[in-house]
């Protein structure tokens, strides 16, 4: 089984009811496992088999419902080309609808046609003018409606295409055969009107609609404009410009002051001052110097300096940022399945409701009975577009994670999203999470020759407080001896042999599991550990050497980012594998007043577990391999940008601006977005609660009041529009702590 996940873009989706329908086209696709389709995005994600399942299947699937999957990749730009041709197009057929349609208006309207010219009064006129919008610009609802019929689904381009066909057909005939009609005793007028300003004003809310969603995804935009499009690469000791795409891996670079810089990579000569707020979203310029990591896409403020490339194209950081943004866009939010669900009964409903309006007013309704159950049947079909309910969600998260993305906030999916403003518990690891993660060698006790051994022993391991022994004995200039069956035990430190002599390297822990005797620096121990500092005893042949103590900087935002939370009622929590005393010093700075010391990394996970036993939504925040279990396990991980990939990877939510205040802002962001969604709904549900049966027309018995076909079509395309602007409110949202 190979199991791949790509996303499509579809064609001719207009309401969350083709939502529906394409999902399970593509659900039902053998080898597909999951399908996601977003309407915001006009995308499909799938997850399928490729032994079993093809690209062109999936399209075959499509096609059937009348709908059209596209299977040539194409560009952003190519697709922002194509958006912009689709809205010109648009923006013809509706200004053209909307000129004729007033002129019929003008020309039939009671008391309003006095005025017209004889030419536009003639029923004939209005025939003519009226065809070629009922079959050019409304073209688009018929090849959605026929192919949809045939397979026996409905969306509302049926509805649309039934409404208005139905008011034309009448007019034609009457406009025709005017004579026919009076033998029946029905009225001979026309209402060219109703079915060509119907169709001009719901492409004019398409075209609106369309418009206003081109600003949900400027985040994307935004991101794709920032990255360089040349690099000066050094080549047969020469420095050419060359495309970015022609960078390759291992290429040395210089980049000049004010210039982008193209690739990701690692200083080698220089130093310089870099703007990272379009990564990081911090204002403030970084200093960099040799060894130091710089971003692609991030400007250089000062110095001049040369950096050989690591990272080239889809593996770059912006890369991977657009990736993420690009799938969280386009995934689904739990929320959205109540539309979805509503949706899928919705159009049926409706053609039930307009046959039910018709026999009513036809039996029940006044002279001339037939003319208003024409009318009103028209108004049912075409208020009740479920538009407004396929955008209330998914505009609304392209516009949250975009902004997310824009302040170093990376969601990776809409569920975690919609999770987040929900965390009544968050749980932080302290090195590299709530410290820099890069410890310093503050104390050593003991025999001369500890940090050599300590550093000989640490030079095979990975962990941060290893990398400060290491650099501290560089820094001294010490030479270090080779080791023979090097360990790491997990938790508890490292052991090896050095010159014939085994030796151990670890905390408390690993002492008394080796039985060593640590009494006669017990006071030495506490008094560091009370200053926050990280010991490690070493050991050789069962007696006790020395002891190094090693100490993290606390990072600036910790302290305010904890209180931050606080004040939004969440408990901050924090694990380690620290003892209890040093654990407790650095919980006191941030202002943390729970936490759990000497954790075994395979125990993160089940603090986790517990904490979710008693009814707690959690989140973990942490960045290194081992909290990678602990960060999948929580209802939302939350990793360092520093962190590892894997780390990354299991997380929900990535914090690439390294600022713990953005652990308070994702929670905030999530909130207000969730607010947007609910109100979104509200409208989009309460629209159809309420003008569904007024276009059914409740109110004529006691107001004499019936709901034109016109007004109808304004108020579905309001609906519609409503809900776009309603979500790129969000863009103005605070979330800065």
């Amino acid at each position: 089984m190979t199991e791949v996940k790509k996303s499509f873009p579809i064609k001719g989706m207009h309401c969350a009811s083709c939502v529906r329908v394409t999902e399970r086209a593509l659900s039902k696709t053998p080898g597909v496992s999951q399908a996601i389709v977003n309407l915001a995005t006009g995308k499909a994600t799938v997850s399928y088999d490729s032994d079993i399942c093809t690209p062109q299947n999936m399209a075959d699937a499509i096609s059937k419902t009348g709908y059209t999957l596209e299977l040539t990749e194409k560009s952003e730009q190519e697709i922002e080309l194509e958006k912009k041709k689709e809205l010109n197009e648009l923006e013809i057929k509706m200004v053209t609808s909307l000129a004729i349609g007033v002129t019929i208006l003008w020309g039939s309207l009671p008391g309003l046609s006095q005025t017209a010219p004889l030419f536009f009064q003639d029923p004939i006129i209005q025939f003519i003018l009226a065809t070629p919008i009922q079959f050019w610009a409304g073209a688009t609802f018929y090849r959605a409606m026929i192919p949809a019929l045939k397979h026996r689904t409905a969306n509302m381009d049926t509805l649309v295409a039934l409404g208005t066909t139905v008011a034309y057909s009448f007019s034609a005939i009457v406009a025709i055969f005017p004579q026919s009609i009076a033998r029946f005793g029905l009225e001979t007028m026309p209402y060219f009107d109703v079915s060509v300003l119907v169709i001009a004003l719901i492409l004019l809310g398409r075209y609106l609609e369309a418009k206003a969603k081109l600003g949900t995804s400027s985040a994307i935009k935004k991101l794709l404009g920032m990255q360089a499009k040349t690099a000066r690469v050094v080549r047969d000791e020469k420095e050419v410009d060359v495309p970015i795409e022609e960078v390759q891996k291992d290429d040395i670079i210089r980049v000049r002051p004010g210039e982008k810089i193209p690739v990701d990579g690692i200083i080698i000569e220089g130093e310089s001052s870099i703007d990272e707020s379009m990564i990081t979203g911090e204002s403030i310029p970084v200093d960099k110097m040799k060894d130091d990591i710089v971003v692609g896409a991030t400007l250089n403020k000062t110095g001049t300096f040369l950096y050989k490339a690591t990272k080239v194209g889809a593996d770059t950081m912006l890369a991977q940022i657009i990736k993420l943004v690009t799938e969280a866009q386009g995934s689904k939010a739990p929320i959205q399945r109540l539309a979805d669900v509503v949706s899928s009964y919705f159009v049926p409903i409706v053609i039930m409701l307009a046959f039910i309006t018709f026999g009513v007013w036809y039996i029940f309704g006044p002279n001339p009975s037939f003319v208003y159950a024409l009318l009103n049947t028209v108004a049912v079909l075409i208020i009740a577009c479920p538009c407004a309910m396929g955008l209330a969600t998914p505009t609304a998260i392209m516009v949250g994670t975009g902004k997310g993305a824009e302040h170093g906030i990376l969601i990776k999916d809409a569920a975690s999203l919609e999770i987040a403003h929900k965390i009544t518990t968050i749980v932080f690891d302290k090195t590299g999470t709530l410290t820099y993660g890069k410890p310093e060698v503050t104390d050593i006790i003991g025999s001369q020759n500890m940090l050599q051994l300590a550093a000989s022993l640490e030079k095979g391991s990975e962990h941060s407080l290893a990398e400060a022994i290491v650099k501290r004995a560089e820094a001294d200039n010490l030479s270090l001896s080779k080791v023979e069956g090097f360990k790491a035990i997990t938790g508890h430190g490292v052991e090896g042999t050095i010159e014939g002599n085994t030796v151990f390297f670890g905390n408390m822990r690993l002492m008394t599991r080796e039985k060593i005797e640590t009494s006669s620096h017990k006071e030495e121990i506490e008094k560091l550990e009370r200053e926050g500092k990280t010991v490690m005893l070493l050991a050789s042949e069962g007696s006790l050497l020395g002891l190094i103590a090693v100490a993290d900087t606390i990072k600036d935002s910790a302290h305010v980012g904890v209180q931050a939370l606080q004040k939004m009622g969440i408990e901050a929590i924090m694990i380690t594998g620290d003892n209890e005393r040093t654990a407790q010093a650095i919980a006191d700075q941030v202002g943390i007043v729970k936490m759990y010391a000497q954790v075994l990394p395979e125990d993160k996970e089940k603090i986790i577990r517990e904490l979710q036993r008693a009814d707690r939504v959690v989140a973990m925040v942490g960045d290194g391999i081992n909290d990678a279990p602990a960060l999948a396990a929580a209802d939302v991980g939350i990793a360092m940008g520093t962190g590892t990939d894997v780390a990354i990877e299991a997380a929900d939510i990535t914090l690439i601006n390294k600022d713990l205040r953005s652990v308070g802002s994702a929670i905030m962001l999530s909130n207000k977005t969730m607010r947007t969604i609910k109100l979104n709904l509200f409208w989009a549900f309460g629209y159809n609660i309420i003008l569904i049966p007024v276009a059914m027309g409740v109110l004529y018995p006691f107001f004499g009041i019936v709901l034109s076909p016109i007004l109808a079509s304004i108020a579905m395309a309001s609906s519609s529009i409503s809900v776009v602007t309603n979500s790129l409110l969000l863009k103005r949202a605070k979330i800065i702590i």
